[in-house]
């Protein structure tokens, strides 16, 4: 069987060791002449970048980088690299990295070309005008090439970026069809020198994103399905590629999980992401371990509404115990074998501001709407208080 794999769901999407040797071809194809390399700025001395650079310039392709955002990107850091977009007189993008990188190269994407844009398709605006994608106007956004560093976001297949309003302590959804890559580049040799505290919260991230998309309310079985299969690949890859980061076979296993969710989750996330969204623009934690953490608790909250769903699920993992109780012990055993703190206050977080959480995650409708069940902003905050001091509700202590 070929280690290289071409697929077209929802994109094209080059997958499996050396699979960035198709790089340069792909740029060529695209008519990509001078691309803005957008990343993060630890990335900026480690292997990747370095393979970047030398892919490009044996192929006499120009480019720049662009590596001013912040591991949770804002709406000025996209204002920063739509000047560098501009000033280089670049024609298309490559995002090399984690979700702030893909989510900064979307927002730069859109606003070099409609600079109301990142208003314009900001989720309440999207669901209010845009019903489908056919409705969307077309834009002809500047091409778009994407290559995960991590095994998380899955951003690399969404057609979704998440920016915070810096002063507002908030993240925007932004949403248009044409923020989806031409391509994706599922390289696993890109991600080896990702240090096991990242594989461990970037794979829970990833993780997540199946969990929510699978126990959404909403009718979608295809992604549904997809969202099952994740959710085996991760149990199969994730303590593997933590405990060696060497292994390419857990690596590109977590790179194809991570992709995946992206396509699971049109059906939609839920309470965790809700929560983790006002948390990361206020406290500034990462994403991936926000949600690790978050997980449990919101499960429990959830409980009623999914315990038949996520027994079915468990049958299908081979649990030992196949049903609600066997899969949340599967979630906190797997958390902590990776490392992953069991409450919030052991990263720094406390109650203080519980009724502005609740309050935030019930408006994050990109996430609220599409929960288990109806939760209240009472609800959200209760949750939260929960998970900084650690207490499950109906479990021992």
């Amino acid at each position: 069987m070929p280690s290289l794999h071409y697929w077209n769901y929802p994109t094209e999407i080059f997958c499996g060791p050396g699979a960035l040797d198709v790089l340069a071809e792909r740029c060529k194809l695209l008519g990509m002449l001078n691309p803005l390399l957008v990343t993060d700025p630890g990335m900026l001395a480690l292997e990747p970048m370095a393979l970047i650079r030398e892919h490009l310039l044996q192929a006499d392709i120009t480019f720049a980088v662009f590596s001013d955002i912040d591991s949770n990107p804002s709406l000025d850091d996209v204002a920063k690299g739509v000047a560098a977009f501009k000033a280089g007189k670049h024609d298309s993008l490559i995002a090399l990295g984690g979700g702030s990188a893909m989510d900064a190269a979307k927002g730069i994407s859109l606003a070099t070309v409609d600079e109301q844009g990142l208003d314009r398709y900001q989720w309440s605006n999207v669901i209010a005008n845009y019903p489908s994608l056919a409705d969307f106007p077309h834009l002809d956004l500047p091409r778009l090439i994407a290559l995960p560093t991590t095994a998380g976001t899955g951003s690399e297949l969404g057609r979704e970026a998440v920016l915070t309003l810096s002063e507002q302590n908030i993240k925007r959804v932004i949403s248009h069809p044409q923020l989806l890559p031409a391509s994706v580049i599922l390289d696993p040799i890109l991600t080896r020198g990702l240090p096991p505290a990242l594989t461990a919260a970037t794979g829970m991230d990833a993780l997540t994103h199946h969990i929510e998309a699978f126990c959404s309310p909403l009718y979608h079985p295809m992604s549904c399905g997809i969202a099952v299969e994740g959710i085996r690949l991760i149990q199969q890859h994730l303590c593997d590629a933590h405990r060696d980061g060497q292994d390419m076979i857990a690596r590109e296993g977590m790179l194809v999980a991570s992709a995946m969710a992206a396509v699971a989750f049109q059906k939609g996330l839920g309470g965790v992401h809700a929560l983790a969204h006002p948390l990361g623009a206020r406290y500034h934690k990462h994403h991936g371990l926000l949600n690790a953490i978050l997980l449990p608790y919101v499960l429990v909250a959830n409980r009623q509404a999914i315990s038949e769903d996520i027994a079915r699920l468990a049958r299908y993992l081979e649990l030992k115990q196949p049903d609600f109780d066997g899969f949340l012990d599967w979630v906190l055993h797997l958390r902590q074998r990776l490392g992953i703190a069991h409450s919030l206050s052991e990263i720094g977080l406390d109650t203080e501001a519980a009724t502005w959480v609740g309050e935030q995650a019930l408006a994050d409708i990109s996430s609220s709407d599409t929960n288990a069940c109806a939760l209240s902003a009472a609800d959200y905050s209760q949750i939260f208080r929960n998970a900084v001091h650690g207490v499950l509700p109906g479990m021992s202590a």
